[in-house]
């Protein structure tokens, strides 16, 4: 890790207030990268494409992986050992396979429910009028333990102010109904982490803040 890179990752930790969880978004960097994370106060990877955690992935000492993206149903069976939180549970199909695969396994395991907000067919997650059916059903799920939501946040939206505010009232309203499981509301990247955090996030997922701009494969 080069000098640059760990001053931006010491500055940036300076911000972030006890009890908020710092999970990078390790999207195209190293894995000799992410190995040192440890040794600079990060303590989570989030990776969002199931073939580059396959190809990245090694066990390194004092750092848990996650899944935090778009998680397809033929392969789910290969990340199960690797991550200790798939953030990305957004429809029963899902639900159902994580199941059927953690059962197997006789593994159980925690995940998030990744709400939406906005009609956008491109944009994953439940719908916060579904959120509450939803969360009972994977409540139902005897080798899936709900922790809390994920959300992206739908950036320059006129409402994005109300929609932080609105996330949070869904998170408690998830607590009240379903207890101390729900832990975590997973809110916030490089661009609006701070947002995010005074409207009651307490695990964010940064990226680009703590290891610069991500240079891709040409």
């Amino acid at each position: 890790m080069d000098g640059q890179t760990e001053r931006r990752i010491k500055d940036f930790l300076e911000k972030i207030p006890s009890g908020v969880k710092v999970v990078a978004a390790t999207k195209c960097r190293s894995i000799e990268l992410v190995s040192e994370c440890p040794a600079h106060g990060i303590f989570a990877a989030g990776e969002n494409r199931v073939q580059e955690l396959l190809s990245k992935y090694q066990p390194v000492e004092g750092l848990e992986w996650q899944f935090i993206g778009q998680l397809q149903t033929n392969k789910v069976k290969y990340i199960l050992d690797k991550v200790s939180l798939i953030q990305s549970l957004d429809r029963v199909s899902l639900a159902d396979k994580l199941e059927e695969e953690c059962a197997k396994r006789g593994l159980t395991m925690p995940v998030l429910v990744e709400v939406k907000h906005g009609e956008e067919l491109t944009r994953d997650g439940v719908s916060p009028d579904g959120l509450m059916a939803f969360a009972e059903y994977v409540k139902g799920k005897k080798h899936l333990t709900l922790n809390g939501l994920m959300t992206v946040m739908p950036l320059g939206s006129e409402k994005s102010a109300f929609l932080y505010k609105k996330t949070y009232k869904l998170f408690e309203k998830l607590r009240e109904n379903f207890g101390s499981d729900i832990k975590w509301l997973s809110m916030g990247m490089s661009v609006d982490y701070l947002t995010a955090i005074e409207n009651g996030s307490n695990m964010i997922r940064p990226g680009r803040a703590l290891f610069g701009e991500r240079f891709y494969a040409t």
